[in-house]
């Protein structure tokens, strides 16, 4: 195993460490401004203005993080079973995919829908389950999983699909806190909504 990951290597886990920051951040982040409305207090009372300035700073950590990434790839050593004419077109497919999964669900949810608006209040009428949410409900984190494995394999590097792996043990955490509090969010509306309903009658 040495042979084809360098455990040595500091970028290695500075891209490890980046990994697993980015989601523990935002979910942090979010709850914080679900229960103390602390991002939109330092935005002036405005909850959009502090999403957009969530979606800025994820978004930008995102960057970061794929800096991180090809730079622990650089630092590592390839492998010739990941450098063949089938590894680097399965490759292609991958990130193409992948940036479709995402690119296409950043389309259909808008900025808010993206960055954890409804942590903000800023509610989607509907939910969306048009493509690509009828291949799969969280093609963001589907499709970046996918341009990381997509990656590894164009550079031929054994590290790259363990950080991935990474990725995707990371992305199934955040998912089993997300998905469950984003659901009441949305149960908590229809709730108030009947309620008000059946006081209007």
């Amino acid at each position: 195993m040495d042979q084809y990951v360098d455990f040595s290597q500091p970028s290695l886990y500075i891209a490890a460490g980046a990994v697993v920051f980015n989601p523990t951040f935002w979910n942090t982040v979010a709850r914080l401004e679900y229960r103390n409305k602390t991002l939109t207090k330092l935005a002036g009372g405005n909850a959009l203005y502090g999403c957009y300035g969530l979606a800025a700073t994820i978004f930008s950590l995102g960057i970061i993080r794929d800096a991180f990434y090809e730079r622990a790839l650089r630092d590592q050593p390839s492998h010739p079973a990941l450098e063949s004419f089938l590894s680097q077109s399965l490759a292609v497919v991958l990130v193409a995919c992948g940036n479709i999964l995402v690119l296409t669900s950043m389309w259909a949810l808008g900025v808010t829908g993206t960055y954890l608006g409804d942590y903000f209040g800023i509610l989607m009428d509907e939910i969306v389950t048009g493509f690509p949410f009828n291949v799969t409900g969280s093609p963001m984190y589907y499709g970046s999983t996918m341009s990381f494995l997509g990656t590894a394999l164009w550079y031929g590097k054994p590290a790259g699909v363990l950080l991935t792996a990474l990725v995707f043990t990371v992305y199934q955490i955040a998912l089993s806190f997300e998905d469950p509090f984003t659901a009441e969010i949305y149960a908590k509306r229809d709730r108030e909504q009947k309620a008000k309903g059946r006081k209007g009658q």
